[in-house]
């Protein structure tokens, strides 16, 4: 896949270039400015990803001169509801906030690419990628209500432990949904410090706190027309969650330093680890909230019930990281099956990806033994 990454600043391009260059399926060429990148931009690339504020040719003209020819994700940190809102309206799929991890990168770039894949190998099809790495009978069933809740705005609470594949229904429920041309806009409650998530999700006013040099945009703005997915949201504070309740309810907004109200039309996924009704009981979550985000619960169960997708995802996993690692392709012995499929899974999906591409990387020959996945913690 051959991405196009323009950011006017120096530091940001180079960290990016070093992050991406570990990734061998993606080819990342950057350039410093809009002006650049249209003279070398040709039909070899698969994606463009830019900031938007940018000397010269901002984001957004970029955009727009782009003219629909490639899919683009907007890196942003200050982008106002007007520039966001004008974003979708020219395509605009996706957005990343700054500052962003490479994981979170990464996984941007591999939901548009799988869109364009299902595209190509189903030509004039409405068939939408989902993102899932397996396939079982629970799943399924988990998936049919998925696709029932997709069809409305009704708010979505994903449960289960840490690594069954949360996010994964939040990405499907929302590429399933009316809403799929709009953006779909992750945060995760436990990755912010408490002072502040209330920014994070409401955005601030320039001047609004000490360190407010300039204006942001929250969350909630950033996904106007679109899903915000509130992922860990057992983990807000008790006193932010009564603004959430009254944002969701009277479907608007004030960023901290205004006075002004900014209408929002977004849909809320929410997703938890912990025991919503303990935490009520302990007066640690709000039960007015948890009414308003349980319309639909979709209870995601632990890997070590869903046997059928254990190898599936593990080769899956084999073939993707031999591709990544420039390996020739290998293969599981059947001791190591046996190990993978008798082992309990503690950290579920996260963990057997992670188990995998170790086991990729050290295996002394073509064929994976079961010492090499280096299960140490055997159930």
């Amino acid at each position: 896949m051959k991405i196009a990454i323009v950011e006017d600043d120096i530091n940001m391009r180079k960290s990016l270039e070093i992050a991406m260059s570990d990734y061998k399926e993606f080819e990342i060429k950057t350039y410093k400015n809009a002006k650049d990148a249209l003279k070398s931009l040709d039909d070899s690339y698969d994606l463009v990803i830019t900031d938007i504020n940018m000397p010269g040719m901002d984001g957004i003209e970029f955009v727009k001169t782009l003219n629909g020819r490639f899919e683009v994700i907007i890196m942003t940190g200050n982008a106002t509801l007007q520039r966001a809102i004008e974003s979708i309206h020219l395509g605009v799929k996706d957005f990343l906030l700054k500052p962003f991890d490479v994981d979170t990168l990464v996984a941007a770039i591999k939901r548009e690419d799988k869109i364009q894949k299902t595209k190509k190998s189903v030509p004039n099809s409405k068939k939408k990628s989902t993102g899932f790495l397996g396939t079982s009978s629970t799943l399924e069933t988990i998936i049919k209500i998925a696709d029932k809740a997709a069809k409305t705005d009704a708010s979505v609470l994903l449960l289960g432990q840490s690594g069954v594949g949360k996010e994964v229904f939040a990405n499907h429920i929302h590429q399933n949904s009316p809403r799929v041309k709009k953006p779909f806009v992750a945060i995760n409650m436990a990755a912010i410090p408490e002072n502040l998530i209330e920014s994070e999700l409401f955005g601030f006013e320039k001047g609004a706190f000490t360190d407010a040099s300039e204006a942001k945009a929250g969350q909630f703005e950033l996904a106007n027309g679109g899903t915000l997915f509130l992922d860990e949201i057992g983990e807000m504070p008790y006193g932010v969650q009564a603004k959430l309740l009254r944002a969701l309810q009277e479907k608007e907004v004030r960023r901290l330093g205004s006075s002004k109200a900014l209408k929002i039309d977004i849909r809320i996924i929410s997703a938890t680890n912990a025991n919503l009704d303990t935490k009520i009981r302990e007066g640690e979550f709000r039960e007015d909230l948890y009414y308003r985000l349980n319309t639909i619960p979709l209870n995601i169960p632990p890997l070590c019930e869903r046997k059928d997708e254990i190898m599936q995802i593990a080769e899956s996993m084999v073939e993707q990281n031999c591709n990544k690692y420039g390996f020739e392709l290998k293969t599981f012995s059947q001791k190591a099956k046996n190990e993978l499929l008798n082992y309990s899974w503690p950290g579920n999906i996260r963990e057997l990806i992670s188990v995998v591409e170790r086991a990729v990387i050290l295996s002394e020959t073509q064929e994976i033994q079961e010492n090499e996945l280096y299960l140490e913690n055997r159930k």
